[in-house]
């Protein structure tokens, strides 16, 4: 990584924690805290492989998305949970003075510092979905989101499915913008308004749950994604 620009990556939905001061809000929820909805299962292991590997920092979420969604904007009407969007207003608060603005304020301040010193930052969001969602099945093993308007997030997502499908892992359905928009609201939106198109590429990766299952499912795949992105960057 001499050459090109740093990497950050981040997880904000790495953990399904749920303080001790809340967990009478989420009593007999353990399936639900356990699924999906609680955090992206594997997409933490999946960050801490591909940047031991890209020897990269990553700043990763330790709560629940069920307690507060860190990927999503104050205002939001998914930022707080149906568990937690009754607390008063001053409960609610303290819930983002303590889990919700350190968390994004740390990722702002990696990424400022570095642009201040005269860096381009990429900034890869890993997050995972599940294969299934009402009903309907989501038809890719990865996807790569991005704003289309910002032409080198446009280009680095365009080489790195490219470098995917080449790979030899190619059993691998690649899309981009899928399962989700990249233009979204999101952690990665809100800092594209805070710094330049030309210093800041923003990257959500979204992984199918199918491929994070088990300790060697993950090593490989994040061993797959690691050196198709070093690739992509030195492009």
């Amino acid at each position: 990584m001499t050459d090109g620009p740093v990497l950050l990556l981040s997880c904000e939905h790495a953990s399904n924690r749920i303080p001790d001061e809340y967990r009478h809000l989420f009593h007999g929820c353990g399936s639900l805290i356990a699924s999906h909805r609680g955090y992206d299962p594997g997409a933490l292991a999946c960050a801490r492989a591909i940047g031991r590997r890209l020897r990269a920092p990553l700043i990763a979420a330790s709560c629940s998305r069920l307690l507060v969604d860190l990927n999503r904007s104050p205002g939001h009407p998914a930022l707080f949970s149906a568990l937690t969007r009754t607390l008063p207003r001053k409960e609610k608060d303290r819930v983002l003075t303590r889990y919700y603005h350190p968390h994004r304020a740390r990722v702002e301040r990696w990424v400022e510092a570095r642009i201040t010193a005269g860096h381009r930052v990429v900034h890869v969001a890993v997050h995972s979905f599940t294969p299934v969602l009402d009903g309907v099945t989501r038809k890719a093993d990865i996807g790569l989101l991005y704003d289309p308007a910002r032409r080198v997030e446009a280009a680095l997502c365009q080489r790195w499915r490219a470098a995917l499908q080449e790979s030899g892992s190619g059993s691998l359905t690649v899309r981009r913008n899928y399962p989700y928009r990249g233009a979204s609201d999101g952690l990665t939106r809100y800092l594209r308004t805070r710094f330049p198109a030309s210093r800041y590429a923003g990257i959500e990766l979204e992984i199918n749950h199918g491929r994070l299952r088990g300790n060697a499912d993950q090593e490989q795949l994040a061993a797959t994604l690691a050196a198709t992105l070093r690739q992509s960057l030195r492009k």
